[in-house]
């Protein structure tokens, strides 16, 4: 079993990435396979609606000049999916906002290609906004038949410089126990 992560943030190495860092150490202890994809530095492009993927029916976006093709294949090939974002203005990130549109499109084009993976939202914020982040990560997994994981409490973690999360004993309790969750479920699943 494989879970692959999408990490939103403008900058690796952050509290976004470390949180997501906690839920793969859980995955791992129950011998599930973990990667992390920094969208940092690979420039997604929004969804330009040209709807040529509900054409071809490829599994494949026709905008191919970035990383999100890269991004399908991981997505298809995967078990559970992590998709984590900072707050930005009470919002996800632009890097992830492109990936949601075009591997959403592409998968409702190919007949909900991730229908019943697990999938799983991880949020870091620095005050507010958070749980606008959280509801739009969780609509597009529900959009596309996925199962979501839960855990504790709202996957979200506090902290604005890099590090921060670390000092948030519930945020980094809670992706612990999303870990821990989504490790059950999979299995479950797999029985």
């Amino acid at each position: 079993m494989k879970v692959v992560a999408f990490n939103g943030s403008a900058r690796k190495g952050g509290n976004t990435e470390q949180l997501v860092r906690y839920v793969f150490e859980e995955l791992e202890k129950e011998d599930i396979e973990t990667e992390l994809v920094n969208l940092a530095g690979l420039h997604p492009h929004g969804c330009i609606a040209c709807y040529q993927c509900f054409k071809k029916k490829n599994r494949r976006c026709i905008v191919d000049a970035d990383c999100i093709n890269d991004c399908i294949e991981k997505m298809d090939a995967a078990d559970g999916i992590i998709l984590a974002s900072p707050t930005y203005f009470a919002d996800l990130s632009s890097e992830l906002k492109a990936l949601i549109d075009r591997t959403g499109m592409v998968s409702r084009a190919n007949g909900d290609m991730y229908r019943r993976k697990v999938g799983a939202a991880v949020v870091a914020r620095r005050r507010g906004g958070a749980i606008h982040v959280f509801d739009s990560i969780n609509h597009f997994f529900t959009i596309g038949q996925m199962i979501t994981v839960g855990a504790s409490y709202w996957n979200i973690g506090i902290g604005r410089e890099k590090g921060e999360v670390a000092g948030d004993e519930e945020g980094v309790a809670t992706m612990r126990n999303l870990g821990q969750n989504m490790a059950w479920l999979l299995k479950k699943i797999n029985e």
